[in-house]
């Protein structure tokens, strides 16, 4: 017989990765499968099998999220890079035409914008022309 638990109690959540967003973490996991065999009928219990397939599952579950985690570092990483790499370059962008030399970039959750010397803010995205200085 399998058991769908409930939960109980306040818990707190951080927005630290897509595992804790959803509440899910090892942990809980493995008390949900405790639970799960304390709960089923000694005369039908659930197959080890599944047990461990379900404990694999879950684990591969876990290495993905780690995984996007640490993809989505690298791509901010690499958009800081490649941002820092524009300062004292001449940009324009082909969308408003706005162009200068670039004195600071901005790096937001939106994206990372070139602030050039008069103080115009152009996105650091597809449409912009870099010169060297």
């Amino acid at each position: 017989m399998i058991v769908n638990p409930t939960v109980t109690g306040n818990r707190v959540v951080t927005a630290k990765s897509d595992a804790t967003k959803t509440g899910l973490d090892y942990d809980a996991f493995l008390k949900l499968m405790l639970q799960q065999l304390k709960s089923q009928d000694p005369l039908n219990p659930v197959d080890q099998a599944t047990n461990l397939a379900q404990l694999a599952s879950f684990s591969n579950v876990e290495q993905g999220i780690k995984l996007n985690d640490k993809l989505n570092d690298l791509l901010q990483r690499t958009s800081v890079a490649e941002a820092t790499a524009l300062i004292g370059k001449n940009v324009q962008s082909l969308v408003s035409g706005a162009s200068g030399i670039v004195a600071a970039v901005e790096v937001t959750s939106s994206g990372s914008q070139a602030v050039l010397s008069n103080g115009t803010k152009i996105p650091v995205s597809e449409g912009i022309r870099i010169t060297g200085s």
